[in-house]
This record gives C-alpha cells, sequence and structure tokens, in this order.
C-alpha cells in the first residue's frame, strides 16, 4: 500500500515538476545575479582589483552587464515555468560556462582563477541531472577552458603556457561532478525513505484512527489540562453525549469520571469500582494509563462491563445447574407421589368436607412447589441465546394478539406508543417474549383497569433504544424497589418472586438492562435499555 502511494507520489512529482525541483534553479539564478550585480558595482566604483578585466577591461564590463541582464531575464522565464526543466537546466549551465569563460578570457585567462566560479553551476547541474547526463556539465567546462586557454596562447604568444593548470582545473570539475553526484543519490535515497516513512506513518495514524473508532472499549484522550484531545464513538455511546469538540474538558462530560481520575492521580493504585452514569444505565468500569515521556498526556480506558458480568453470570448458572438439576431430582421423585397420592385421597368416598379442603390443600402446595422447581431449573438451563436485528414494532405488533390471546383479554386492552417507529434493536426474540410475558404477568396482577402500556423511544442521553412496559396501578412501594429483583422476593401470596429475576438475567444476557422506573403520577414502568444496534453482540 505504502509502497504503491509511493511510486504514484514520485510520478506526480516527475509530471507536474514540482517546486522542489525548481528550488535549485531559483537558487542558481540569485547567485548568478548577485555575481553580475558586484562584478558591474565594483567596475564603476574603481574598486575592481587585478586579475579582474585586466587583460580587456571592456569585454569584461560588457559581459558582467550581459550577464546581469541575462539573469534577470531568466528569472521571470523561471517563474513562468515557460520551459521544461530539463531544457532550463542545460540553458542555465550553458549560459554560465560562456560568460564565466568570457569574463576569464578579459582577465587574462586561467591564471585570473574566475574558473572556480564554474564550480557552484556544474554542482547545481550535477545535482539535478541523472546518469552519464551528470557530468556533461563538467566535461563543457572543460571544454571551454581549453578554448579559452587555447584562444588566449594564440593571440598573445607571450601569455603563460598554463596548459597543467588548465587540466588541473578540468580534472577538479570532473572530481567535484563526482562527488556532487554521490552526494545527491544519497539525498535523494534519504529523501525518498523520509517519503516513504512519512507515508508509512500517515497510513499508520489513519489505520490506528479506524481501528480506535471501532473498538468496543471506550477510549478518551486527555491532556495535563484535562481537555479532551480524543474520544471514540464507543466513549461516546457509554457516557451518552455527542461528539464532543477538541476543546471540550472532561468536567463537562463526565464529573464522575473527572473525580475518579483526579482521585487516580493522586493514588495511581486505587481500584476503581465501576460507575453507572444515570442517563444511560451503562455499567462502565474506567481505568487510566500516562502518555508520552513526559506523561502529560492521561489515557482513559471505558469498559462495559455488562459483558463481563454475563461471562460471570455464565459460569454462576452452569455451577448453579449441576446443583439444581441434583436437587430437583431428588424433590420431584417424593413430590410426584404426595401429589399422587394426595390426588388418590381424594377420589375416596369416605371423605367429608373438610378433609377433602385438606387433600385440595395438598394438590395447590405440590403444584405451587412444582412451579418453583421448574423456575429455578430455568435459570440455571440457559438455552444459548441467538441474537437478531428486530424491528421493535413489527415485533410487538406480532407478540400483543398471541398474549391476549393466552390471557383472554380484550382488544385494546393494550397499547403501542413506538417513536420513532423504524426502531431496531439486537435481542434474541425468545429472550424478549419471555422478559415480555413476565412484565405483562406482574402489570396485568397490578392493574386497576387491566390496561398495559408498551412505548418505546431513542434514549436522548446514550442514543439506545428503550422499551416500557407501564401499568396504572398502585406502583411499588419504596421500601421494595431495592429488592423486587432479588430472587424469592415476591409481594403476592401465590407467587414464587423469581419472574423480575429471571427477566433481569434474560435481559443482562443480551447485554441490555431491566430497571424500574418511578412515576409521579402512579403506576409502575419497568424499562428495557437495550444495547446500541450498531454494536456487535458476541
Amino acid at each position: 500500500m505504502s509502497s504503491y502511494l509511493l511510486n504514484q507520489n514520485n510520478k506526480l512529482d516527475r509530471d507536474n515538476a514540482q517546486p522542489a525541483s525548481w528550488r535549485p534553479i531559483y537558487l542558481l539564478n540569485y547567485y548568478r545575479l548577485a555575481l553580475s550585480l558586484l562584478l558591474v558595482f565594483l567596475y564603476f566604483s574603481d574598486l575592481l582589483f587585478k586579475p579582474l578585466g585586466s587583460h580587456n577591461p571592456a569585454l569584461f564590463i560588457t559581459t558582467s552587464a550581459f550577464y546581469f541582464v541575462t539573469a534577470v531575464i531568466i528569472q521571470s522565464k523561471i517563474h513562468q515555468h515557460r520551459s521544461g526543466l530539463l531544457v532550463q537546466i542545460y540553458l542555465n549551465i550553458c549560459i554560465d560556462i560562456i560568460f564565466v569563460t568570457s569574463l576569464m578570457h578579459a582577465s587574462g585567462g586561467i591564471s585570473s582563477g574566475l574558473g572556480s566560479l564554474m564550480v557552484i553551476s556544474i554542482v547545481c547541474g550535477s545535482i539535478l541531472l541523472s546518469g552519464r547526463a551528470a557530468f556533461l556539465p563538467a566535461a563543457l567546462a572543460s571544454i571551454a577552458i581549453l578554448i579559452e586557454h587555447g584562444l588566449t596562447q594564440l593571440g598573445d604568444s607571450k601569455a603563460d603556457n598554463a596548459f597543467l593548470q588548465t587540466g588541473i582545473l578540468g580534472i577538479t570539475f570532473f572530481a567535484t561532478s563526482l562527488l556532487a553526484i554521490i552526494l545527491s543519490r544519497r539525498i535523494q535515497e534519504s529523501e525518498a525513505l523520509a517519503q516513504k516513512q512519512s507515508i508509512d506513518l500517515a497510513n499508520m495514524a489513519q489505520l490506528t484512527e479506524h481501528v480506535i473508532q471501532r473498538m468496543q472499549t471506550g477510549v478518551i484522550v486527555v491532556d495535563e489540562d484535562l481537555t479532551i484531545r480524543l474520544i471514540n464513538k464507543s466513549a461516546r455511546q457509554m457516557l451518552g453525549t455527542p461528539s464532543p469538540n477538541t476543546t471540550t474538558r472532561l468536567s463537562h462530560l463526565s464529573k464522575e469520571l473527572l473525580e475518579r481520575l483526579v482521585t487516580w492521580k493522586n493514588d495511581p493504585f486505587t481500584q476503581h469500582q465501576h460507575s453507572k452514569p444515570v442517563s444511560t444505565h451503562t455499567d462502565i468500569q474506567p481505568r487510566f494509563a500516562r502518555l508520552g515521556q513526559d506523561h502529560q498526556g492521561i489515557l482513559i480506558f471505558l469498559e462495559d462491563i455488562s459483558a463481563t458480568a454475563q461471562q460471570a453470570q455464565q459460569l454462576q448458572l452452569a455451577s448453579l445447574g449441576r446443583l439444581t438439576a441434583s436437587i430437583a431430582h431428588e424433590i420431584r421423585n417424593p413430590l410426584g407421589a404426595i401429589s399422587h397420592a394426595g390426588q388418590l385421597l381424594s377420589e375416596s368416598d369416605k371423605l367429608d368436607n373438610k378433609d377433602h379442603r385438606l387433600t385440595q390443600i395438598i394438590a395447590d402446595n405440590t403444584s405451587r412447589l412444582n412451579t418453583i422447581v421448574e423456575n429455578i431449573m430455568q435459570v440455571s438451563r440457559r438455552d444459548p441465546h441467538h441474537i437478531e436485528l428486530i424491528d421493535l414494532k413489527d415485533f410487538l405488533q406480532k407478540f400483543i394478539p398471541d398474549y391476549q390471546l393466552g390471557q383472554t383479554l380484550a382488544t385494546g386492552s393494550m397499547l403501542i406508543d413506538i417513536q420513532p417507529e423504524e426502531i431496531q434493536i439486537r435481542f434474541d426474540s425468545h429472550h424478549l417474549r419471555q422478559i415480555l410475558v413476565n412484565l405483562c404477568d406482574n402489570a396485568l396482577r397490578h392493574s386497576a383497569d387491566c390496561k398495559i402500556e408498551l412505548r418505546g423511544g431513542i434514549s436522548s442521553g446514550s442514543n439506545r433504544p428503550f422499551l416500557d412496559v407501564i401499568d396504572h396501578g398502585q406502583g411499588i412501594p419504596t421500601e421494595d424497589i431495592p429488592h423486587i429483583f432479588e430472587p424469592f422476593f415476591t409481594s403476592a401470596t401465590n407467587g414464587t418472586g423469581l419472574g423480575l429475576y429471571i427477566s433481569r438475567q434474560l435481559a443482562e444476557s443480551n447485554q441490555a438492562q431491566l430497571n424500574y422506573i418511578f412515576i409521579p403520577t402512579g403506576g409502575a414502568c419497568f424499562r428495557i435499555s437495550f444495547q446500541d444496534p450498531r454494536r456487535n453482540i458476541n
């Protein structure tokens, strides 16, 4: 992936001639402008020192002036990019060689030392050109100084025979070009490696962002001032908050989480208990860690421990199942014998009314005891759940007729109000049906008018769907509310006290919550807070 992106970027640089490739041309022309302007200034200010212009002053000032004018023209052409990069490279090298050679000739030839001015152009050309063409600037400069020295010898027989110096200067040109090529390759390799690493880092950062945003674990990063720098979707869902900007402080997000963070900073070894924000009814376990070498940042993990609680519950139920299976077997045999003996006794014609009443008590209590055994085995023998995506309104519209038929309820005794209508949930349909049966049975027992309301919606805080089962009875006494989900707790004389307990266990096995909601106007409301349907349930 990164190699492909790197090749595409390199191709784009070659096709479009990026400004980074033109930068050496800009710098070379700035050098040309400064050099020619300096020579013109020295000539007209009478500060021109020997051997500059000593052989032919007119040629020297003419060359310097044309050199400056040419540099100005080239500067405008470079900014317009009218010619290709390769054409500009060859043009600039040839111009420098021609003008510097003319300045050398006007200053006495190779002995003037002006030939070293070509080194800048040679280095620039060798860096920008590739392959054998990188030696072309050195070859052209060597040929130019040889021609210049030959012309000097032909024009002045008394001139110094400096062919050795010319050869050494030519060799210097080629050595400089070779060194520039080696350095250029090293720079290009380093640049390519840096570009590849930057692409890899960008891809890694994008991948990390993708993974963090889709983690089931909530992740929050805050700085030393407790300002949020990063928060993923799971953390927002757990805390029941919309996406905050990067300037949101942790105190605005969750005061309880801030208090736990402050406690942890004072004592990093503190074992934090889970918290339950009121708006989401989600069990959250926060964990904290330092970030960075200077430990200025803090990483907060938020774990939804409902899944962990579900696993612990399954282990607990597995152990309970083995125990209750053996107990139920031992109880059912004598219970069946007692029930059968009671039935036989009730058929005797020698019993009076009082004795028949006693046999009826025996039958009622053996039936109740058998129901308790069945419920206990139901708690311990939990069938594997099959999570599916359910349309809540469609499910309720199918559930209500079946339930009304079984309870012989009048049409219209159960009301549905789902807003918005297209709410979807992730749940086991058999478990949901069993929960609703238990809740509706309780509602009918306590309702004053035999009417039940089923209201569904989306929680404004957590963005999670919910379903309320509401009756119009007297409500639950305040002192009983903490105990209603405990096993075997009941206020009815003929109840087992396992209905609400089993319903909550079934809800938690689907990573949902079942809670009692107080209604000031009277009646009882039990709310099923479903998991966010966008999150997968394992």
